[in-house]
Formats: structure tokens, sequence, C-alpha cells
């Protein structure tokens, strides 16, 4: 038991290293895209925590089999440079015993793994789907922020507001800054349309649906930049159309459906999504047992040393799961062969690792 609490320990300390660094990369880099998405005006700042909270399973699904794998290497990799497992060894820790300790390591991060991959992902995927498609109900007054210039309609109105105040009425921006070019103009006359304003509102016209944005107390300047002949118009109310917002393409509706329903469904693309979500599992066992013989190096080796083919090899692992996902989910492959043909070729490699190169069976 003290073997194993120790193996274990060596295992787990390394392996949340190696999680919270990948987690914290892929978190910024996602939250750097939805921040972009932000200040183009395509979704709200408000709920850029909420997303994030939403995709941080999904997330975790895929750090999490690459962080153990790269523990058992690291871990075991120095315990080999160090000699301790040369000690293990002569007090009968076996390869065989060495690889069923650690499966049983392996075996908490595949039931955590499990429930993120058949519960917790599909519903934060589910409330991302909710969050961004109610961003397609909201005004270009809903998305702006204060003191910052905007562009929107594909960068041809630029829009800013000083401040923004909350009415009875609704959003209301302040010092209001609109400019974009003429419908009419074209590239050898680029005319523009300006308005400053005291104030702008939404407001939705009941007949047709069509929203507005409705500018009180300001100048309307029209003309051709670099000329003096601008037409300045001076306005209590105007009237400014808004465009439909773009629907926003996020997530894949299959990734975000209940396993339950996945189960069900005899879709091949929903097939291949539910045999995607049990090869998450899957990976665990199968990576462990090629983690396990590749992390064997020798002292004058160094514990490094095998880092760059394990990620060749989970490069290749992960990538061939895709393409049979996709394979499956277009129905070039039966079902019942879909993803599992890939996890029994690695394991076939593993086992070969385990077993079949020379002084393998007499170190097991």
């Amino acid at each position: 038991m003290i073997i194993i609490r120790y193996l274990g320990r060596q295992i787990l300390q390394v392996m949340a290293a190696v999680t919270v660094i990948l987690l914290v990369v892929a978190m910024i880099t996602r939250f750097l895209q939805y921040l972009g998405q932000a200040v183009a005006g395509e979704i709200t700042s408000d709920i850029l925590l909420l997303l994030m909270l939403y995709r941080l399973p999904e997330f975790l699904l895929v750090i999490l089999p690459f962080a153990l794998f790269l523990a058992i290497l690291l871990a075991y990799g120095r315990m080999y440079a160090d000699n301790e497992m040369t000690v293990l060894g002569a007090c009968g820790m076996s390869q065989r015993r060495l690889v069923v300790t650690t499966l049983l390591c392996s075996s908490i991060v595949a039931v955590i793994v499990g429930a993120l991959s058949l519960q917790v992902a599909p519903r934060g995927l589910q409330n991302t789907e909710q969050l961004m498609q109610s961003q397609e109900e909201l005004t270009e007054l809903d998305l702006i922020v204060a003191g910052q210039f905007q562009d929107f309609a594909d960068g041809l109105r630029t829009t800013y507001a000083e401040t923004i105040s909350v009415e009875e009425a609704g959003r209301q921006i302040n010092n209001t800054f609109v400019a974009w070019r003429r419908p009419d103009s074209n590239e050898s006359e680029a005319g523009v349309r300006i308005i400053v304003a005291e104030s702008a509102r939404p407001v939705i016209e009941e007949a047709s649906g069509r929203r507005f944005m409705l500018l009180e107390n300001g100048y309307l300047y029209d003309g051709v930049p670099g000329q003096a002949d601008y037409l300045v118009t001076q306005f209590q109310e105007q009237a400014l159309l808004l465009p439909e917002q773009a629907p926003i393409e996020n997530v894949v509706r299959e990734k975000a459906l209940p396993t339950e329903q996945l189960w069900r469904s005899e879709d091949p693309e929903q097939q291949a999504e539910l045999q995607w979500r049990f090869s998450v599992m899957l990976l665990i066992p199968v990576l462990t047992l090629i983690a396990v013989p590749l992390s064997r190096v020798d002292p004058r080796q160094g514990r490094y040393s095998k880092l760059v083919p394990a990620a060749i090899i989970y490069a290749g692992y992960y990538v061939l799961l895709q393409v049979a996902m996709d394979l499956t989910g277009e129905g070039d492959i039966s079902p019942m062969i879909g993803l599992w043909w890939v996890h029994g070729l690695f394991l076939l490699f593993g086992l070969y690792l385990l077993f079949g190169l020379p002084g393998r069976r007499r170190s097991a």
C-alpha cells in the first residue's frame, strides 16, 4: 500500500501541475476569442465569464487524458533516471504489477472524465448554446460598450457612446456618435453621414417588428470627407434602422445533446458523438498501457527523452479518433466499427510495448 500511495501521489501531483498549465493556456486563448467577439459587437461582455465557465468541462475533456499521459511519463521517467525503479524492482515490483498499480491510479481520472463526458460537458454546451442564441435577439444598442468606438454592419458603421444608463424605457446611450457610409457612395466619392446626438434608445415598430435606434437632440452631417460642402441638419428625433443580428455559429448541436437521447438515436452523427463520449474514457486505460513501458529510460538518457515520441503517439491517437468519428457520422463506416478500431489498434501497440520488445518478458 505504501508503494501504491507513493506512485499515485507522484502521478497525480505531476498531472495536476500539467493540467493547470494547459488549462490556463486554453482558457486564455478562448477568452481572447470571445473578447474579440465582444469588441466587434457580436456578443455582450456581460456573458464572457459565464461562457468560460460553461466551456470549462469541454476543455478538461481534452486536457485530462493528455495530462495523465505526460504525468506517467514524467513521474516514472524521473524515477528511472534516479534509479528508484531499480530499487522497486529489487523489492519485487515487476512491470506487470507496475501496470496494474498505474491502472488503479488512472481509474480515478477515468471516472472524472466519464462524468464530464457523459453529463457535465453536454450540459455546459447546452447552456453555451442558449447564451449565444440569446445574443441574436440583441440590438446594436445592447452591444455598445461605453467609451469605445465599435464597428457594426461589416465595418460600414461606427458607433460611440460616452456613457450608458438604464431607464424605464430600456437601455439608453448618452452623447452618441454614429458614422456610416452613404448607401449610394462609391470608391471615387466615399460619402459619409455622421450623427452626433445627446442620447439614443432602441424602439421597435409594432406593425413590422423592425428595430430602430432613436436619436434625440442632435445634428446630422452629410458629405464627402475632404470637401467643405457638408449638409448640416439639426433634429429633435432621428430614427436609424438597425439590421437584423446575424446568427452566431458556436457549437455543433450533437455535442450539446444529452447522452440518454444519443443512446436512443439511430442517426449516424449522433451515434458517432455517443461513441466519442465513451472514447474519451477509453483513452485513459489505453494511454496508461502505452505510457508505462514508454516511460522506461536509462539514467544517461534523462527523464524528458520520451516526451517527443509520446506527443507524436498521442497526436496520432487523437487525430485518428477524429477521423473515425467523421467517417462514422457521414455513414462511411458502420457504427459497429465506429471508433472502436482506433482503440483496438493502440491497445495492441501498448501490449506490444509491454510484452513484445526485447527485455520486456524478463522484466515482467
